[in-house]
């Protein structure tokens, strides 16, 4: 169940911190005090939209927090563990902030996430029905998704839509192949060649940068012994050579260090230069007895760099893009040769078919039964509101393949004894669809795991003895979980386990909004306001009085003691 919300800067309401109770609780107060404001901030923290007008005028943003129990039935402790999103003393905790700009961020238990993980955890918490909900349950899809909700296949009903969709796509494959044969064909050959070439050249993109470094050394290999000769001779030949002059200057310093100690580090230096021009002398004499004109290999790498230059300028990329062409090329040719293949296509069209036959079979065997189950019970739910000898069917018609299954499913009514059963589209009378529609959410409520249900304003249309039937379903629905109504009907309001009081207010220039929690004698004439409007009697008390069981504080008790 929801434990409590608090609210900052969101529409009219500055702050509230509320505390909720098990139970039917109705919200009541005059229009535009604020009710509906109330359940939209709430559905802000489940994961509904948001919009920059969410936030109260001149503040940074708007904060909302619903803290729930975490449900015992249903996924959502999987989910959230799966998810690193567990929190202690078996709570869940929401957040959801929009800032002037629009801009929102959402929390789980202290943990950021995205909107789409907010509305996952928020389907096992909360379902709020609007109270144009009805109007929604006219439309085919909202009628299809009701029913697998209500037979529990809404999973099944998502893998047959995906099983469809990749059945499509094979067929549309075949199609596709059979169009473009004689171009595949043409276009398969092509790259065959490109791919034979490719491979045949066999070209390595590290093989490339090794190419052109061996070829400048050969190309440039007179040039390099020239230069090694001449710096071997400078360094290593005659009295004037390097090496030898420095080993003369480093031995005649060291003598005078002798006599000066303070010319050691000219002596270091010295001895340190000659040790490095004799490893530079050795180093040459390696690197030039392996150097040599080499006319043969050096053909060889002119003809290579030929070659590869050659097969990239024919297929028009750049020496380095040679080998990805080459992978490019292969993964066409076997995308074609694969969709050229009518008998493997025709393969794989056939399992996608079956495996979707069975996956929608079995959706259609959780359907038919659970369409029978609710037909009958909203027709006896029709039958307590005002609609005696009333009829409602959920139709299941057998229809061609679809991404929704093997049949069509359609609300239909008859409002009266004797009437025919018509779509539930064509109902003419904007009062009977109202009750039909609250029946509908009713009754599919009271199948579901979903610990606390909100309804807003969802008994417009009705009044009268129906709206106190109403009450009475809404309680009997609250005897095993949460369950809150937006009301303007007495009757409603009064089958409440516990009632709230939504009022406006000004300060400071300002209209905010404020919540009561109402005790038994305000209840009295609360309800008592819902029924006589400005003028509340007496009688108008002791009425409101019997609604609620109990008589009423003060005037009403005095007025029987006088009668």
């Amino acid at each position: 169940m929801l434990r409590s919300l608090s609210i900052r800067d969101f529409v009219i309401v500055d702050h509230l911190d509320l505390e909720f109770d098990r139970g039917f609780g109705a919200l009541t107060g005059e229009t535009g005090a604020g009710k509906s404001i109330l359940l939209g901030a709430l559905g802000l923290a489940l994961g509904g939209r948001g919009e920059a007008g969410m936030v109260r005028r001149d503040r940074e943003r708007a904060d909302v927090v619903a803290e729930f129990d975490l449900p015992e039935r249903g996924g959502l402790r999987a989910w959230l563990a799966e998810h690193d999103l567990v929190a202690d003393e078996g709570s869940v905790l929401l957040r959801r902030t929009i800032d002037a700009a629009g801009r929102s961020r959402a929390w789980i238990n202290g943990s950021s996430v995205t909107l789409a993980q907010l509305r996952a955890a928020s389907d096992w918490l909360a379902d709020i029905h609007g109270q144009h909900a009805h109007h929604a349950l006219l439309r085919p899809d909202a009628q299809r998704a009701l029913l697998d909700a209500h037979a529990g296949a809404r999973g099944l009903a998502a893998e047959v839509d995906t099983l469809y969709r990749a059945w499509q796509q094979l067929v549309r494959l075949q199609a596709e192949a059979e169009a473009r044969s004689a171009n595949s064909a043409r276009e398969r050959e092509l790259l065959g060649w490109q791919v034979r070439e490719l491979d045949e050249l066999a070209f390595d993109a590290s093989e490339w940068g090794e190419l052109n470094a061996e070829h400048s050394r050969l190309a440039h290999a007179a040039s390099l012994m020239e230069g090694a000769d001449e710096t071997l001779a400078g360094l290593g030949e005659g009295e004037l050579a390097v090496c030898a002059m420095l080993r003369h200057f480093d031995s005649r310093v060291a003598a005078l260090t002798e006599i000066d100690p303070s010319l050691t580090d000219v002596r270091e230096l010295l001895c340190s230069a000659a040790i490095q021009a004799d490893e530079a002398l050795h180093a040459l004499r390696r690197y030039r007895e392996r150097l040599d004109l080499e006319p043969q290999r050096l053909a060889e790498i002119e003809s290579r760099i030929a070659a590869v230059t050659g097969v990239a300028r024919k297929y028009r990329v750049v020496v380095d893009d040679l080998p990805e062409l080459r992978t490019q090329s292969q993964a066409r040719l076997h995308a074609l040769e694969a969709s050229s293949d009518p008998a493997r296509l025709a393969a794989e069209e056939a399992r996608a078919r079956k495996a979707f036959e069975l996956a929608a079979a079995r959706l259609s065997a959780l359907r038919k039964p659970a369409a029978a189950a609710l037909s009958a019970e909203i027709s006896d739910a029709m039958q307590t509101l005002a609609m005696a000898g009333g009829r409602f069917e959920v139709a299941l018609e057998a229809c061609a393949p679809a991404a929704t299954g093997l049949e069509s499913i359609e609300f239909r009514v008859a409002a009266n004894p004797g009437q025919a059963l018509r779509s539930m589209a064509k109902v003419a009378s904007g009062g009977e669809l109202s009750r039909i529609g609250l029946a509908i959410q009713v009754m599919t409520s009271r199948a579901s795991d979903t610990p606390t249900l909100i309804f807003d304003e969802v008994d417009v249309g009705i009044g009268g003895r129906v709206a106190e039937i109403v009450g009475k379903l809404l309680a009997r629905l609250g005897e095993d979980r949460q369950v809150m109504c937006v009301t303007h009907l007495p009757q409603v309001a009064a089958c409440a386990d516990w009632q709230w009081r939504i009022a406006k207010r000004e300060q400071a220039g300002e209209t905010l909004s404020e919540v009561r929690t109402l005790e038994a004698s305000e209840r009295v004439e609360e309800i008592a306001r819902m029924l006589g409007g400005v003028n509340i009697t007496p009688t108008t008390r002791q009425h409101a009085a019997e609604m609620l069981g109990r008589k009423a504080p003060g005037e009403v008790a005095g007025q029987e003691a006088k009668a």
